[in-house]
């Protein structure tokens, strides 16, 4: 069974004074959490169990938000990261969680939108669980790669070079937040020594996988959109990204209690008390309508 991480950890310096009160995986992308956007990312991979990581102040928010996961048919738990001591220290945190399984690892303020995102997500988790590859990372063309880990690929989407902000860059292809690993990851990551900058680095994962011929780079490519929330302005444009697709289309975006819906892992009629939990707000009314097209409420309700 593949499990999940959500690291939502760090101090969001870059979001002060937004930050200082709450997480900022906490605060809102228009009408949800953040935290929903990644959570619904691990649910359209399949992915029920849990482990959100995030600092001793802000667990609490979260748990009051989310509880257990099993109204929405998950198990969440929780785990500290007293210090941002780099991403690759989730899988130190998370050894028992991810239980020598495979196990995908996404970041807190990362966005995903896209078509058949979740058929791809499933696709790059039964490479790893069939062991075709150890790792999968997803990459996503960027104007400015110099800015980001970049990855470059061969023919046949084996990953071949790795760089954290090139001056020179090989690819235009920004790793993104998500990366999929098979059981060996928690020892890989066990045998890391801090970079200089004092941080166990998911880039020297990457690059361990890599080295052994079994790391894959999937191109989200055009059409896709890839949203990092780190400053007041992408925060903002995070929000304006949701709110006109969700206006134009009538949908909503990372509703998680939909997502646990068509992905079955709750039915109709609970996803219908869901809504109504929530009636007060246009997102409740939207749960709700969604779980009466299902048949909730009614005596056809599956």
């Amino acid at each position: 069974m593949t499990r999940g991480i959500i690291l939502a950890g760090g101090t969001g310096s870059r979001l002060h004074p937004l930050t200082r009160t709450v997480s900022k995986q906490l605060l809102p992308v228009y009408d949800k959490p953040m935290i929903y956007h990644p959570l619904t990312t691990l649910m359209l991979a399949g992915v029920r169990e849990i482990l959100l990581i995030s600092t001793p102040t802000d667990l609490p928010g979260f748990r009051r938000l989310l509880g257990d996961g099993s109204e929405l048919g998950l198990a969440i738990t929780y785990a500290e990261q007293p210090h941002p001591n780099g991403l690759a220290e989730a899988f130190r945190i998370g050894a028992d969680h991810v239980a020598g399984g495979p196990s995908i690892l996404v970041l807190g303020d990362n966005i995903f939108h896209g078509p058949s995102f979740g058929s791809r997500l499933r696709a790059a988790v039964d490479d790893v669980t069939s062991g075709r590859t150890g790792c999968v990372l997803f990459g996503y063309p960027v104007r400015d790669p110099q800015r980001y880990g970049v990855g470059e690929s061969d023919a046949d989407g084996n990953l071949i070079s790795i760089e954290e902000k090139p001056q020179r860059p090989r690819s235009d292809r920004a790793i993104t937040g998500l990366y999929v690993y098979d059981s060996g990851v928690v020892d890989i990551a066990r045998a890391l020594t801090p970079s200089a900058r004092g941080e166990l680095e998911i880039t020297d994962v990457n690059r361990a996988y890599m080295e052994q011929g079994r790391a894959r780079l999937v191109d989200l490519g055009r059409g896709f959109a890839w949203l990092d929330t780190g400053t007041h302005e992408s925060l903002m444009e995070a929000g304006q990204y949701v709110r006109t697709l969700e206006n134009r289309q009538g949908v909503r975006i990372a509703c998680v209690e939909e997502v646990a819906l068509r992905m079955g892992f709750i039915d109709a009629e609970a996803c219908l008390a869901l809504g109504l939990a929530q009636s007060g707000s246009g997102y409740g009314e939207y749960v709700a309508e969604v779980a009466r097209s299902f048949g909730a409420g009614s005596s056809g309700s599956r």
